[in-house]
């Protein structure tokens, strides 16, 4: 049986408050619940109900989100609900009724701006961060990455939210293997296989507080520049199958290092979109900060 240990999350809204458990609670499924008739599937959810303040339950992936009633602030009641949650879950208790059955599944394939990479898009949540592995060696924490580089064709694998964007080396071309990655993504999404194993975000350093306290150490720079890519980059990479991660800011030469993941990695127009996107919109925004953007391959 898992040993379950619960950390208390404050969130943007102060009447919600987030329990993170250290293994994961569903399987790729999110549920959200307004009274105890709603949670019928979920006995942890319906026990919550119990407590007067409650007023909304949310359980996703690895955690459990309260929505309370103002009678009573979280100060007061929050380290008394996450033991109620511990000790529910390492009693036994169910979390999500008849989570074994098996849900429909699609999942399509797009082309991506960089030939040799091709994203393939699920109807269900894959994961809660990005994980890219270049390797097998590397995707030891992954038995999705793992199994897909079992193809000899596939070069690396980037994870994101609902889709994977797989990079093949030139052996092959796409119209002959993308039919064969589709259905396999699928039927290993829709038997509800592990993803990324439950250890893999605090391995990686990707956890909530991991990534709270990693930019809490930076400087106001640093943090601005990633607000920045948050904002207005990511999105635009995310369609088309990539990520860009900061890497690192030196105010001496004004200089802002970014890493190229998924689709953006080795992509013949990143250094392009890099130089007439990236570069002018930082360059533009923290006007006499930043001069120059470099781009290292994930």
């Amino acid at each position: 049986m898992k040993n379950f240990t619960i950390s208390i999350h404050q969130t943007s809204n102060p009447k919600i408050i987030k329990f993170e458990a250290n293994s994961f609670l569903t399987k790729y499924e999110s549920f959200e619940y307004s009274n105890i008739d709603e949670a019928k599937n979920s006995p942890l959810a319906q026990q919550l109900f119990h407590l007067p303040f409650v007023k909304k339950v949310y359980v996703s992936g690895n955690f459990i989100a309260i929505e309370r009633y103002d009678i009573v602030e979280w100060i007061d009641v929050q380290k008394e609900v996450g033991e109620q949650i511990e000790n529910y879950l390492n009693e036994g208790g169910v979390v999500i009724l008849n989570q074994e059955k098996k849900n429909p599944v699609t999942v399509y394939a797009e082309s991506t701006p960089n030939p040799a990479v091709q994203k393939f898009v699920a109807n269900k949540k894959l994961v809660a961060q990005t994980f890219e592995f270049t390797s097998i060696e590397e995707a030891k924490l992954s038995p999705f990455a793992t199994a897909l580089f079992q193809f000899p064709f596939v070069k690396a694998v980037f994870i994101d939210k609902n889709y994977v964007s797989i990079t093949k080396y030139d052996i092959v071309e796409w119209e002959s293997i993308t039919l064969e990655l589709r259905e396999f993504v699928k039927s290993f999404v829709e038997d509800g296989k592990e993803i990324v194993l439950a250890i893999a975000a605090e391995t990686l350093k990707k956890t909530t507080t991991q990534l709270d306290t990693s930019y809490e150490s930076l400087d106001d720079t640093s943090k601005e520049i990633i607000n920045i890519l948050e904002e207005h980059i990511k999105p635009a990479v995310a369609s088309d199958g990539g990520n860009i991660l900061f890497e690192s800011y030196d105010s001496a030469t004004k200089t802002v290092k970014v890493i190229l993941q998924g689709a953006c990695s080795g992509c013949p127009s990143s250094t392009f979109t890099l130089k007439s996107g990236i570069e002018a919109m930082l360059k533009e925004m923290l006007a006499g900060r930043v001069e120059i953007v470099e781009a290292i391959n994930g």
